[in-house]
């Protein structure tokens, strides 16, 4: 099989499994608490990483960690997966997923205004007119009214709820986008370092629900989905993506498939969530994803 082809079908592995990641969120969150969910979806990561460093014989390289790498994972799994997925899943649980899932593919945007100061790294014309149209996108999202059923005795105005979870889903991508650029500066190999980052984002997340008195048994419906999360969504799909990467004669023939996954994604959240798809979640992803292709474009 050639490389290139063998690069194709790990990518459209990797993005089938992202696109179901939507529904599972939003199924998952009927049985399980935020916290709950990322408390055994990550857990279940930290188990499937550890037997991807197995098979691959690199759990060796845990052994040669200095303290200040380990200090490094323990800020990136702050942010990854604790802070990232705890923000996102609340505004999955405000929000209905067609818009929770597709405002949070804001943060290739952040990551380029991030960029400027963090890395010193020039922006152009061209490149703030392509982030302007991918907000008009999120304005066309967010002024869509609707919002996820409120809980029994809330007193939180359907209005504001619905900022608060456009402001959650939003909020998640920038954790995502200092996540992404302090990982650029570490050099350890992928999937020890991912691996550590999850196991101290299991820990800040076990240290919640300790100190909320959260803890409870699951039902199984919710456990079931928490699995598929962890398995889906933060342990394999990366290591398939990474291959993706790694066959692929350039990362652009890869790249841009992943903007398939959010308009895939809104076909099964229809059908496996029962949700409506509205006109303004289409059009503000059209307008999102070209302004995101259009700044990658300018990149390369």
């Amino acid at each position: 099989m050639k490389l290139q082809k063998k690069a194709y079908l790990f990518a459209f592995a990797a993005i089938a499994c992202w696109s179901t990641i939507g529904s599972a969120f939003k199924i998952s969150l009927r049985w399980l608490s935020p916290v709950e969910l990322l408390f055994y979806s990550s857990f279940t990561a930290c188990l499937v990483l550890l037997s991807i460093l197995l098979v691959q014989r690199k759990l060796s390289l845990m052994r040669n960690l200095t303290i200040s790498q380990i200090l490094h994972s323990a800020l990136l799994g702050l942010l990854n997966p604790f802070l990232y997925y705890l923000v996102l899943l609340k505004g999955y649980d405000i929000l209905p997923a067609q818009e929770a899932g597709t405002l949070n593919y804001i943060w290739p945007l952040i990551l380029v205004l991030l960029s400027i100061p963090m890395l010193k790294q020039k922006i152009s014309l061209m490149s703030i007119l392509a982030i302007l149209v991918s907000f008009a996108g999120i304005l066309i999202i967010a002024g869509h009214p609707s919002v996820a059923p409120q809980p029994a005795g809330s007193t939180n105005p359907g209005a504001l709820r619905h900022v608060e979870g456009v402001v959650l889903a939003v909020g998640s991508a920038l954790f995502w986008a200092l996540y992404w650029i302090l990982n650029i500066k570490d050099k350890r190999e992928a999937v020890t370092k991912l691996f550590l980052n999850f196991c101290f984002g299991f820990f800040y997340t076990l240290l919640a629900i300790v100190l909320t008195g959260t803890f409870r048994v699951p039902q199984w419906q919710g456990l079931a989905g928490a699995i598929y999360i962890g398995f889906f969504e933060m342990g394999i799909t990366f290591v398939l993506w990474l291959n993706a990467l790694k066959f692929s004669s350039t990362t652009a023939k890869v790249s841009n498939l992943i903007y398939l996954s959010p308009f895939i994604s809104l076909i099964l959240i229809h059908f496996t969530v029962g949700e409506t798809i509205y006109l303004s979640t289409i059009t503000g992803l059209v307008f999102l994803v070209t302004g995101i292709v259009w700044q990658q474009y300018l990149k390369r």
